[in-house]
C-alpha cells in the first residue's frame, strides 16, 4: 500500500480551526449584522416604492388627514397611530414623506424584535432564515411605505409572543403586567389586538394555565391591565355611539354573506394570504429546504443545543402566535358571513412563518442551512419583487394596474382647480371637502395645507369648524354633480367635479397661514 507523508499536525490544526472559526462565525449573523440587513433593506425599498407613485397610499393621506386634531378616538379607529405621528408632523412638517419613514420603522422595529425572539428560541441561524422569509412577505416589502393601523399593530403581535413566552418560562407576574401593557396599547392602534389575545388564551390553554396559580393570576392580571389601558378610548367610543364599531360593521363585520359567496370569502382570503401574500416566503423556505437536502449546508445544528429552552413548549408557542390569526379570520367570516378584508393579515402574517417552519419532518433541518445561499435566494426573490415593483408603477414603462390609487396625479387635480378656487374664494383655500382620499390627496399638494372635511361631515371632523367654513368658504370635491355649482374637474379626473362655497367679504386672518394643528 502505498501512502504519503503524515501530516503536520502541528500546522494544519491551526489551520483547521481558524477555518471552522470563520464557518461558525458565518453560521451565527449577530444583532448588528441583522441591523445592516434591515437597513439595506429599507434602503432599496423606500426609494423605489416613493418612484413608483405619484400620491402617498390613501391609508397614510388619512392619518395626515387626521393628526389636524388629536382625539381619543377617530370615526374609524383608535387614535394610536395619529398620536405617534403628530410630533413627527410638527418637526418635519405635513408631508408623505413623514409617513413613508415612519411606516417603515415600525415595520423595521418589529423586524428585530422577530429576529431577536426566535434566536432565543431557536437560534440565529434559524432566527435569520424566518427573517429573510418574513422580509419576503409582499406586505412588508411592496407596502414599506404605508403608514396606517395595521402597520403600527405589528410590533405589537410580535411583542404579545414574546412576553407570553416569558411569563410563561420565568413564571412571574412582572411580565403578565406588561403583556396586559401590550395588549392594551395594541388597542389603542386597532381593534385587531383582540387576536393576539386570543394566541394568548389558546397556548395558556394548551399548557393548562388553569393548573397554575401564578399563570392564573397572571392572566387576570394582563386582561386588566390592557383594559385599564384602553379605558379612556373605551370611554370615548362610548360618548361617540360606539363610531368605529358602526364603521367596522357597515364595511365588513356586518353584511351577513351569504351561501357559497361567504365560503368564497374566506377561501378567497385564505388563499390570498398564504399563496399570495406569503407565497415568496414559502419560495425562499423550499430553496434552502431543497439545498439542505443536496447536503448543501453549513454543518450540523449545534446552537439549539446550547440554548436552555424548553423545546416543545417553545413550539407550541409559535404555532399559537402563528396559526391562530390564519383559523380566527376564516371561521370568522364562516360563522358571521364578514367581508374579510385582505389587509388584515398584515399585522400577523409574519407570525406565520416560524410556524410553518415547526411543522413537518423538516423542522430540525433549519439550524443547517447555508446562509450564504438563503441570501442568494433571498436577493434572486427580492429582484424579483422589485421587477414587479417597476412594471407596476406609475413611473414605469409598462404601468399595469393603471386604475390604482397611485397612478392618481394630485398634483395634476391642484393645476386643475387650485388657481380658480383661490380665485372665487378670494384667498387661500382653507378648507376642502369631499371624499377622503381626493381631498386628502389635494390638501397635501396646496402650499396651505388646508383642513380636510371628510365628505362634509363635521361630525367626523373635530378638526373643522362650522366658523372656519363660514368665515373663509370651502373647496368641495365630489364624485356626482347632482348639487347645483359643481363642474367637472376634466378629463385627467373623470367622475370628479368640484365647486366653492364662498364667504363674502373674506376676513383678514383667512388670508393668513394656517398651522398644522387646529
Amino acid at each position: 500500500m502505498l501512502s504519503g507523508p503524515a501530516p503536520r499536525p502541528d500546522r494544519a490544526g491551526p489551520a483547521l480551526r481558524s477555518a471552522g472559526s470563520r464557518r461558525a462565525s458565518l453560521l451565527q449573523p449577530s444583532g448588528a449584522w441583522v441591523v445592516a440587513l434591515l437597513a439595506v433593506f429599507a434602503a432599496v425599498w423606500l426609494p423605489h416604492l416613493v418612484q413608483s407613485s405619484l400620491v402617498p397610499p390613501t391609508d397614510n393621506i388619512e392619518q395626515l388627514t387626521w393628526v389636524r386634531s388629536l382625539e381619543w378616538g377617530y370615526y374609524k379607529h383608535p387614535p394610536l397611530p395619529t398620536w405617534v405621528l403628530w410630533l413627527p408632523v410638527q418637526l418635519m412638517g405635513l408631508s408623505g414623506a413623514v409617513t413613508y419613514v415612519l411606516g417603515a420603522s415600525f415595520v423595521l422595529a418589529a423586524m428585530g424584535l422577530f429576529w431577536r425572539f426566535l434566536s432565543a428560541l431557536r437560534g440565529a441561524v434559524y432566527a435569520t432564515v424566518a427573517l429573510l422569509a418574513a422580509l419576503c412577505i409582499t406586505y412588508y416589502n411592496g407596502r414599506l411605505y404605508y403608514y396606517n393601523h395595521e402597520v403600527v399593530l405589528i410590533p405589537f403581535a410580535v411583542a404579545s409572543a414574546v412576553l407570553t413566552w416569558k411569563a410563561f418560562a420565568s413564571r412571574q407576574l412582572r411580565w403578565w403586567l406588561w403583556l396586559g401593557v401590550c395588549l392594551g396599547v395594541g388597542g389603542l392602534a386597532k381593534y385587531h389586538i383582540a387576536v393576539m389575545a386570543l394566541a394568548v388564551a389558546v397556548f395558556w390553554t394548551w399548557q393548562r394555565g388553569w393548573q397554575d396559580s401564578h399563570h392564573r393570576q397572571g392572566l387576570a392580571l394582563a386582561a386588566a391591565v390592557s383594559l385599564a389601558v384602553m379605558a379612556p378610548h373605551l370611554y370615548w367610543l362610548w360618548t361617540h355611539d360606539l363610531g368605529p364599531i358602526h364603521y367596522a360593521m357597515e364595511s365588513s363585520l356586518g353584511l351577513d354573506l351569504h351561501g357559497m359567496r361567504r365560503l368564497g370569502v374566506c377561501v378567497r382570503w385564505l388563499v390570498d394570504q398564504l399563496l399570495n401574500r406569503a407565497l415568496p416566503a414559502w419560495l425562499l423556505l423550499l430553496s434552502v429546504l431543497w439545498l439542505v437536502g443536496r447536503g448543501r449546508a453549513d454543518g450540523p445544528a449545534s446552537s439549539r443545543a446550547t440554548l436552555s429552552v424548553d423545546v416543545e413548549t417553545s413550539r407550541r408557542l409559535l404555532l399559537c402566535f402563528g396559526l391562530t390569526p390564519l383559523v380566527f379570520n376564516f371561521v370568522l367570516g364562516l360563522v358571521v358571513g364578514a367581508d374579510l378584508q385582505l389587509h388584515w393579515g398584515a399585522p400577523f402574517l409574519l407570525l406565520a412563518v416560524p410556524a410553518i417552519m415547526e411543522l413537518g419532518p423538516w423542522k430540525a433541518a433549519w439550524a443547517r442551512v447555508s446562509l450564504k445561499s438563503a441570501l442568494k435566494s433571498f436577493c434572486l426573490i427580492q429582484l424579483v419583487l422589485l421587477a414587479w415593483g417597476q412594471m407596476v408603477s406609475a413611473t414605469g414603462e409598462f404601468r399595469l394596474q393603471r386604475h390604482h390609487w397611485r397612478n392618481f396625479d394630485a398634483k395634476a387635480l391642484a393645476d386643475a382647480v387650485a388657481p380658480a378656487a383661490r380665485a372665487r374664494l378670494g384667498g387661500p383655500v382653507r378648507v376642502i371637502a369631499g371624499p377622503p382620499a381626493e381631498a386628502g390627496a389635494l390638501a397635501l399638494e396646496l402650499g396651505e395645507r388646508p383642513l380636510v372635511l371628510i365628505d362634509g361631515r363635521f361630525d367626523i371632523s373635530p378638526w373643522v369648524s362650522m366658523e372656519l367654513v363660514n368665515e373663509c368658504g370651502m373647496l368641495e370635491l365630489s364624485k356626482s354633480a347632482s348639487s347645483p355649482g359643481y363642474r367637472p374637474v376634466g378629463e385627467s379626473f373623470p367622475g370628479l367635479y368640484w365647486r366653492t362655497v364662498a364667504a363674502r367679504p373674506m376676513p383678514i386672518h383667512c388670508t393668513g397661514r394656517t398651522h398644522a394643528a387646529n
